[in-house]
């Protein structure tokens, strides 16, 4: 089990990667979020079993008390798959830039619409998953991104549970949910179609930004999961 742990007392921050990628890509959170006072676990999760069962076993394996937890894209899926099997181990819930992994029928038929296969998996991982905005305006932090996402192979995952619009209904941890306005995966409108369904939960856009707002945008990343989670 990969993981890096900031270590200290403060209140257990873990963070959930992409399907591209790994823990390392969280290098402009594990600076602020400790600066701010929580110890922060970035986990590399493997391919075998449920991802949520092994972030079960990586709390229970830390000690680690009722944590907050932050997934992006497909570490969003399993964050949400964790809280609907273990929410008692959460303080809250961060989803960002994610299909959510909701399987209603009316839901996959709008996500084919979006994202036509073959066609769209054919396209480079930079260009489904950084927004053109930052791919024009930030050549070098675009080449950074690509090195870190290929450093590694990409990690498929399994669900525990089924999600549906039901099963976020029933979701009781406080929510937040971010996006960036040309997220391909989850472009506003797909936002508010979870936000409808999970009770109580907040909601950020974060302008000129597409699927990867914790890189793309961190400064603004940062400061909307911290002002949220500082309230719980």
């Amino acid at each position: 089990m990969d993981f890096h742990d900031t270590g200290g007392a403060g209140t257990p921050v873990v963070l959930l990667h992409a399907a591209s990628g790994h823990s390392g890509m969280w290098e402009h959170q594990l600076p602020a979020f400790t600066k701010a006072g929580y110890r922060c676990i970035a986990f590399d999760r493997s391919a075998e079993g449920f991802a949520s069962d092994q972030l079960e076993a990586l709390a229970q394996k830390l000690a680690l008390a009722p944590f907050h937890v932050v997934g992006t894209a497909a570490g969003a899926i399993i964050a949400v798959d964790h809280a609907l099997s273990h929410a008692q181990r959460l303080r809250s819930l961060v989803i960002a830039n994610s299909i959510v992994g909701v399987q209603d029928a009316d839901y996959l038929e709008m996500s084919r619409r979006l994202r036509p296969s073959p066609q769209f998996e054919a396209m480079p991982a930079d260009f489904r998953e950084l927004g053109p905005s930052y791919r024009a305006a930030n050549a070098e932090g675009a080449k950074r991104w690509n090195a870190l996402a290929h450093a590694k192979p990409r990690v498929s995952y399994t669900m525990r549970n089924r999600i549906t619009y039901a099963a976020l209904e029933t979701i009781r941890r406080p929510t937040l949910l971010l996006t960036g306005d040309a997220d391909l995966y989850m472009p506003p409108a797909v936002l508010r179609l979870f936000a409808a369904r999970i009770r109580g939960c907040q909601s950020v856009v974060i302008p000129e930004c597409g699927h990867s707002a914790y890189w793309e945008q961190p400064e603004m990343f940062n400061r909307a999961v911290l002002e949220f989670i500082r309230k719980h």
